[in-house]
């Protein structure tokens, strides 16, 4: 007899296992919950999809309906309680994602790889907007981590915090540099007509007539993420 699939659980389902854990609760109240402690800068978090994600928590069996109340008029709401199953999963999906760096596809490297597509001004115009956009973003984590330290919070509650300042100055500092060296006219670029914005220079991908012996490498852990058609 095979072995039983896994539940799939998405980086939602994690934060609302994750509350169920410290105590039951209806759905409304873990959105409240999720938004207060504004974890919606991890996960999308939307009223709709979380009790999306709930009725499909309840489906595997990883959270249990364990009654239903009423606030004066407003409508009934079922509290959940999680199962042990969902614990041992909640637990076991933290591990595998502390474990292993996923590949996540993020857009901006597609992005990246393809804004040789543009004109080198409006490209550069671009990144700086970008930049001032993740400037406010580092002054909204400095601000949390400066409320967190002010009021005691326990460290292990909210070291995501200089994780996230930490990958959004590198950023930073890497776009930065970039824009540089395109400013300056260090990095070669493709001409544009100003007027009509067609691409003047002849386009030639470096690799589009290259033999696969001639190809980049492959990374080895990466190369194993598509397995080849039987």
């Amino acid at each position: 007899m095979g072995q039983q699939a896994r539940p799939s659980v998405t980086p939602l389902a994690i934060a609302v296992l994750a509350l169920l854990e410290e105590r039951p609760m209806h759905p409304y109240e873990a959105y409240q919950l999720l938004i207060a402690r504004r974890e919606d800068m991890l996960v999308k978090v939307r009223p709709g999809s979380l009790y999306h994600t709930v009725t499909r928590l309840a489906e595997q069996g990883l959270v249990l309906a364990e009654g239903v109340d009423r606030d004066g008029n407003r409508p009934e709401r079922t509290t959940y309680r999680i199962t042990e199953i969902g614990r041992e999963t909640l637990r076991s999906r933290i591990a595998e994602i502390l474990r292993n760096p996923a590949r996540e596809y993020p857009m901006f490297p597609v992005a990246l790889a393809e804004a040789h597509n543009l004109p080198a001004p409006e490209v550069l115009a671009l990144l700086r907007e970008r930049v001032e956009r993740l400037a406010q973003d580092l002054a909204d984590v400095d601000i949390m981590s400066q409320w967190a330290g002010m009021h005691a919070v326990p460290r292990r509650y909210w070291i995501v915090l200089p994780y996230l300042r930490a990958t959004i100055a590198a950023e930073i500092a890497w776009v930065d540099n970039l824009v540089t060296e395109l400013d300056s006219g260090e990095m070669e670029w493709d001409e544009y007509d100003p007027a009509t914005g067609v691409r003047v220079t002849e386009r030639q991908h470096p690799t589009s007539d290259r033999e696969d012996s001639e190809l980049p490498p492959v990374p080895r852990r990466w190369g194993q993420t598509s397995a080849a058609p039987s």
